[in-house]
């Protein structure tokens, strides 16, 4: 019977699998959490073994950030600098990518259960690709250049800061300067309008670091899953290891403009 068909697709939103209070609980939700309660379990066990003379794990560990350092100072031209940023932008790199690469596991997508909704029966994973969902990407966006706009408050100063964006001190000017340059009147409401393609510049920041993320991430599972329903054996392969790449990719672009985004609005001569 029609009716019995079990429908099983990608959705473009995370699908809800508990509730607490009003308060859904997704499968992007859940596995969100899971990265965070492994990147938590990593550090605490990390953290217990640290050694004066780094011997092992923790040797390998220092050349993986020591490469990142370098990595950074090239957009900061500053150790100081990096090493402040370090924290914020590694927290960001390892969190998308366990949510990038939980998404290939095993059950990942494929464990769950069977809701009715509107007639039709719907298969709905426990689990899916954290950065899978729209809502996680940009949430991960908006808190990253939220932070660079506080980052950048506490470098140069709200007064300075706050007419990059809005520029009162152009207007100010204007008074004071009108005689000995007449065309401040032309320039200086240029000034300020400037500042408002500014604005609209960070609102297309959340845009494109959220949509890049989530599409790539999507278009990867959608592409397995389109592969396993050719051939559930053999054909997927080839392009897990393409999306583990493009996972590690997308996690450190990610990383990197915000980064970007730190060390720019951290500038005084932005100012």
């Amino acid at each position: 019977m029609a009716g019995e068909e079990i429908i099983h697709e990608n959705t473009l939103y995370a699908e809800p699998i508990a509730q607490i209070g009003n308060f859904p609980i997704t499968n992007a939700l859940a596995t969100s959490t899971v990265a965070l309660v492994i990147i938590v379990i990593l550090g605490l066990l990390i953290s217990r073994n640290i050694k004066k003379v780094p011997t092992g794990l923790q040797n390998a560990l220092e050349m993986i950030i020591e490469g990142f350092l370098g990595m950074f100072d090239g957009v900061t031209g500053n150790r100081k600098k990096s090493l402040q940023f370090a924290p914020v932008v590694l927290a960001f790199f390892f969190f998308i990518l366990i949510n990038n690469w939980m998404g290939l596991l095993p059950g990942v997508g494929s464990i769950g259960q069977i809701a009715a909704l509107h007639g039709e029966k719907i298969f709905i994973p426990y689990l899916r690709g954290g950065t899978a969902d729209l809502n996680t990407t940009l949430a991960l966006a908006s808190l990253g250049v939220v932070l660079s706009h506080i980052m950048g408050v506490l470098a140069v100063g709200w007064w300075k800061y706050l007419n990059k964006f809005i520029n009162i001190k152009a207007f100010l000017e204007i008074p004071k300067k009108i005689r000995k340059d007449p065309m401040i009147l032309l320039v200086n409401p240029i000034k300020a309008f400037v500042g408002i393609i500014e604005i609209v510049g960070e609102l297309a920041k959340v845009a494109s670091l959220s949509f890049r993320l989530f599409g790539n991430v999507f278009a990867g599972e959608v592409l397995l899953a389109s592969m396993s329903a050719i051939l559930a054996y053999g054909v997927p392969i080839p392009f897990m290891f393409l999306e583990v790449l493009v996972g590690l990719i997308q996690a450190l672009i990610f990383a990197m403009l915000i980064l970007t985004y730190l060390t720019i609005n951290t500038t005084q001569e932005e100012y």
